[in-house]
């Protein structure tokens, strides 16, 4: 059930861990959303926004692509906490299982993260990754070690 309704966990996340004051941007975005939504209610009817919401939910939920936002930060190896993935889904996905990559090189663009990792095999190639974004599902429904709550927390550090 959880994976089935993990776009609304997933978007809803960051607003209860820490949420913050909307910025002019974050209501213009509200506002661009709530009018596309409107005139897809219009043009197509109801059927049309269910048709979004059931392929968001197809989409980011249980499907073997969605195995990426388990994979990522769930903690499958203690004490890591983000993990890369080095599947062929990589050609299909802009490359986004290259997640240490993209963590210690953000601005770096997708296509190249591939050759960050051959270009520092020491950092990466003894780090845990996962070869299969279904088995991180299967893993995720199977193993009881593993729940929604299988996620790195870190302290907040207290300015002084």
């Amino acid at each position: 059930m959880w994976l089935a309704l993990q776009p609304l966990f997933y978007a809803l996340r960051p607003t209860l861990t820490r949420p913050k004051t909307p910025r002019p941007l974050d209501i213009a975005n509200t506002v661009c959303i709530v009018v596309s939504d409107l005139i897809i209610c219009y043009l197509c009817g109801p059927r049309g926004v269910l048709y979004l919401v059931i392929s968001t939910l197809l989409g980011m939920g249980i499907h073997p692509v969605a195995g990426h936002f388990i994979a990522e930060h769930y903690v499958f190896v203690e004490p890591f906490e983000t993990y890369s993935y080095y599947g062929i889904l990589n050609y299909f996905c802009w490359n986004v299982g290259y997640h240490n990559e993209h963590h210690d090189f953000p601005r770096v663009p997708g296509w190249r993260l591939p050759q960050v990792k051959a270009m520092a095999p020491e950092f990466y190639d003894n780090l845990p990754s996962h070869k299969s974004w279904v088995y991180v599902l299967y893993r995720y429904v199977t193993d009881p070690t593993i729940c929604p709550f299988s996620r790195a927390i870190r302290e907040e550090k207290k300015s002084e």
